[in-house]
């Protein structure tokens, strides 16, 4: 908007409404623009007595078309806008003329009903439509068009968007931003509002999105002391939460206790009495790890446990039956594959059929894929029944295609339904086969993996393959790492780069970034399919990112900008980060059009075509944190968009939009269990604490065809140089050693 002109210079012969404090009342006619973030909102009323409709700027929860509005504030004249109202309050009312109840209907506030159907409406039951809906809905039925099923979901959304209202109202009036109202009301129903007024920061445990802060925030405008115990065993619950999210397990307890104090401003006595409550009603749980007292969240002390128990069990097991003579079934499966194995992949073959549980581990080229075929082949040549696994859709489907069986997720391979209580594979109801192997293990975090250790058939082997020098799991824990470092079960490394593989300077190069060199790399390389492109500077090599992105590599290799180009940054933040590379990619790969949909929500910009990535576990719509897919159809009648995931499509409300972030530009983070035809990877001094050897490495092997590293020699030096990784704090090693 521009610059707002001082109140007595005019710009215009319209003389302003009222004097410098005045009051306002009309129907609103549009609303040019509503964040629900905070509130502000620019609306066009309609006065009495005026011709054209009132610019009003001022704060509303949530305001449609055709709803009355009143307002107190300071009028002004804008040298592009005209005469407009600043209101510093404003209140709305529902509609009470039938143009005001028809363009309130027609608004898309009611979920069901468009323009068309509100003018049936109202032309059908004029001023009492609103009665109709409410407590006759069944004569909706004799409007033409509106069966019973649209009839039910009419009277549902208008239920629901009353309680919605008010939820939106008391969010406003404490602090809070009104975009997650929805789910809120999905989470806790009609007695949203009683249940926030007990314990405001139940809304940072439930509600994805509000953090600490917000809530602590809510309960301070609801009057709660700084000093409660509520608040103390809150700020506690919230620190274990956010160390999980870090990937730790635990915390130790002087770290936990200084950083409650820090965070609430409080004495510290106040969060020892809170810490006290917390273990007495084992909210939290201590044990002593490595010389300190480390501070777990019960769930996950449990998890390590029962991975540490299930291991060691099959660790100590006899050897599984039926017994496999490795020198005739490895000759046999070389003749039957027409693939000569190697030194080390026979030793992990004949490693893989004489144990119950074994970890096969390697970079890229190393022949993991080949092994886990042979070893598949000579399984199911004895009758045993495999299961195939991998933590995400994208890992499980390569699974499938190289082993020509049937591969899961975890998660729906152990049926997890969250309406009936979570897994619903476990001890009591154990998976059905003799052989379980799981894919990119270096993904799963401690809780997963306890779980798919508690699903294990008793006489089950357990084959477990992947990169460990990968990134660690987003979520808690270094299960691999733990597993290969306390030497409890069989481990077998993969490390001879076979011929064809080595041709590939994505794979060479790999390896080369893995033992600290820097690999033979340069931008002449046409026929190279791993190049570096020097830009010393950050915004140069944005705009030579977008140009490569758009233009070169989609020409050069014949492929889609979107669908086939994968650009991996190692940061959220900055010119280079994820947030600022997607502003640019929307606007270069999927510009604003007429024929698209588009939607601003949760402090993005969505639009149809967009390519976007879950960023949470989405249990009810089989949708996991990482899984990449496009947006096909918006629907803003019906407030909906329709996601394609792979060949699954997904609809998400509009208030779901939280989950969704855009994808053209992904964390490395992120990537992982993937892979992309073409990777683009930017690097600048200016990611200087996240340049790490292995997140260097891991971004390098998502690529298939091709990888472009754009950016500053300086930084590809510190990256590769920079073997330090971020200590966790777990107690799974100490249990699989002790």
């Amino acid at each position: 908007m521009a610059t707002r002109r001082p109140f007595r210079k005019k710009l215009s012969n319209e003389p302003l409404p009222g004097g410098p404090e005045d009051a306002l009342s009309g129907q609103v006619e549009r609303v040019t623009f509503h964040n629900e973030e905070n509130g502000f909102c620019v609306l066009k009323v309609k006065v009495q007595g005026r011709k054209e409709p009132v610019s009003v700027l001022g704060s509303l929860p949530s305001v449609a078309a055709g709803e009355w509005i009143t307002g107190q504030g300071t009028w002004e004249q804008d040298r592009d806008h005209g005469v407009q109202l600043r209101a510093h309050t404003l209140k709305t009312q529902p509609p009470t003329s039938l143009e005001g109840i028809e363009k309130y209907l027609g608004s898309g506030m009611i979920k069901g009903i468009g323009p068309v159907y509100a003018t049936k409406l109202v032309k059908k039951f004029g001023e009492q439509v609103f009665e109709i809906i409410e407590n006759q809905s069944k004569r909706l039925e004799e409007v033409d068009g509106i069966g019973r099923e649209r009839r039910q979901r009419i009277k549902d959304a208008w239920a629901e968007q009353k309680v919605v209202r008010d939820i939106m109202l008391f969010l406003h009036a404490h602090g809070l931003g009104t975009n997650r109202a929805t789910r809120i009301y999905k989470t806790y129903g009609g007695d949203a509002v009683e249940l926030i007024r007990a314990d405001p920061y139940r809304l940072a445990r439930d509600i994805h999105g509000i953090g600490f802060q917000s809530a602590d925030s809510v309960a301070e405008k609801l009057g709660f002391a700084a000093d409660s115990l509520l608040r103390a065993r809150a700020a506690l619950e919230h620190l274990l939460n956010q160390a999980t999210g870090e990937g730790h397990c635990g915390l130790p307890r002087r770290e936990l206790l200084e950083g409650a104090a820090r965070l609430l401003e409080v004495d510290e006595g106040i969060v020892q009495e809170a810490y006290a409550r917390h273990l007495k009603d084992e909210q939290i749980l201590t044990e002593q790890v490595e010389g300190e007292d480390l501070v777990f969240l019960p769930h996950l002390k449990e998890a390590e446990e029962r991975i540490a128990r299930q291991l060691r069990r099959l660790a100590e097991a006899p050897q599984p039956a039926p017994g496999i003579d490795a020198t005739k079934a490895i000759p046999w499966v070389e003749e039957m594959t027409g693939r000569k194995l190697s030194p080390s992949q026979h030793r992990a073959l004949t490693t893989a059929l004489r144990s119950r549980v074994v970890v096969i581990t390697g970079g890229p080229g190393v022949g993991k894929t080949t092994l886990v075929q042979s070893l598949l082949r000579i399984l199911t040549a004895k009758k045993l029944h495999c299961i195939l696994a991998a933590p995400t859709g994208r890992a499980a489907q390569r699974l499938a295609e190289a082993s020509g069986l049937e591969a899961l997720t975890i998660h729906r391979l152990l049926e997890f339904q969250p309406g009936r209580g979570g897994f619903q594979r476990n001890a009591t109801n154990p998976l059905e086969g003799d052989v379980v192997v799981v894919d990119e293990i270096s993904m799963v975090d401690v809780p997963l993996m306890s779980r798919l250790l508690d699903a294990l058939p008793r006489k089950a082997r357990l084959i477990l393959v992947g990169d460990a020098d990968q990134l660690p799991s987003v979520g808690p824990g270094l299960v691999l790492g733990d597993i290969i470092r306390s030497g409890l079960v069989p481990v077998v490394h993969l490390t001879e780069i076979f011929r064809q593989a080595g041709d590939s300077r994505i794979i060479s190069g790999a390896h080369s970034i893995n033992q600290g060199k820097i690999p033979d790399i340069m931008e002449s390389g046409k026929d190279s399919d791993l190049v570096f492109i020097d830009r010393e500077d950050p915004e140069a090599c944005a705009d030579t990112l977008v140009t490569m992105v758009r233009d070169r590599l989609p020409k050069h290799l014949g492929i889609d900008p979107v669908e086939d180009i994968q650009i991996l940054s190692p940061m959220h933040r900055g010119s280079l980060g994820i947030r600022e590379l997607n502003i640019r990619l929307q606007e270069a790969l999927n510009p604003r059009s007429d024929y698209r949909g588009e939607q601003q929500l949760y402090g993005n910009l969505f639009r149809v075509g967009d390519k976007v990535i879950q960023t949470s576990n989405n249990y009810d719509k089989e949708v996991f944190n990482g899984d990449i897919g496009r947006i096909r159809l918006m629907d803003k009648e019906e407030k909906q968009l329709l996601v394609r995931f792979g060949k699954r499509e997904v609809v998400y409300e509009f208030g779901e939009l939280d989950e969704l972030e855009l994808a053209y530009a992904i964390t490395i983070h992120k990537s992982q269990g993937s892979e992309f035809p073409v990777v683009v990877i930017p690097l600048a001094m200016q990611q200087f604490l996240l340049l790490q050897r292995n997140l260097l490495y891991t971004g390098v092997t998502r690529g298939k065809r091709m990888v472009v590293l754009i950016g500053q020699k300086k930084a590809l030096g510190k990256a590769i140089r920079n073997e330090s990784t971020r200590h966790r704090h777990s107690g799974l090693l100490q249990r699989l050693k002790s």
